[in-house]
């Protein structure tokens, strides 16, 4: 039986627009109805004509714990499963409006979590986030567009550390990067 319970809500309002992930259950892990739904989302914020504030949040005790681990293998070969990511993800569609998007991270903000965060033009963690991009150790490379958006804050050489060392980073080392552009204060 399939799961059809939409993985996103979007309410827009004179203020703005808020995109919120609705997976808590499983962490906001991203399948592929939820990459769908979130370039979906992230394409109406770009229609032309449109420039309100964009939100972006997530409910639960994670913001996204990565891509949804149920999915790994489902395609014949990673070629096809990496053109699938790329090609349908909505990377694309947040890097369009990035100067007016907001990204608020809180939990885990594993792989695509901060893959397609890092995207936006701010980034504000909770200070308890955790951020980490396991991917190399199984075998995977950040398939969301982490290859350009996670250098682009935080430079090639310290990507490619926190790659190959997988790390765990906390958000006053993530601000300190350059990862996160601020660090909230609660309310």
């Amino acid at each position: 039986r399939t799961d059809t319970v939409p993985r996103v809500h979007s309410e827009l309002n004179d203020a703005g627009i808020t995109i919120t992930l609705t997976r808590p259950r499983l962490h906001n892990l991203i399948d592929r109805q939820g990459r769908d739904e979130l370039a979906a989302a992230f394409a109406l914020a770009g229609l032309p004509g449109e420039n309100r504030p964009v939100s972006w949040r997530a409910e639960g005790a994670s913001f996204c714990a990565g891509g949804d681990p149920a999915e790994f293998g489902t395609v014949a070969d990673p070629v096809s499963a990496h053109t699938i990511r790329m090609a349908a993800g909505p990377a694309p569609q947040l890097a369009a409006i990035a100067e007016r998007a907001t990204a608020h991270v809180h939990g885990a903000c594993v792989g695509a979590g901060i893959e397609l965060a890092a995207f936006a033009g701010t980034v504000i963690a909770d200070p308890g986030t955790r951020f980490r991009l396991p991917e190399v150790t199984m075998g995977l490379i950040p398939g969301v567009g982490g290859t350009w958006s996670i250098p682009s804050r935080i430079g090639r050489h310290r990507t490619l550390e926190w790659l190959l060392l997988d790390l765990e980073v906390d958000a006053e080392t993530a601000l300190t990067w350059g990862l996160i552009d601020k660090i909230s204060t609660g309310a």
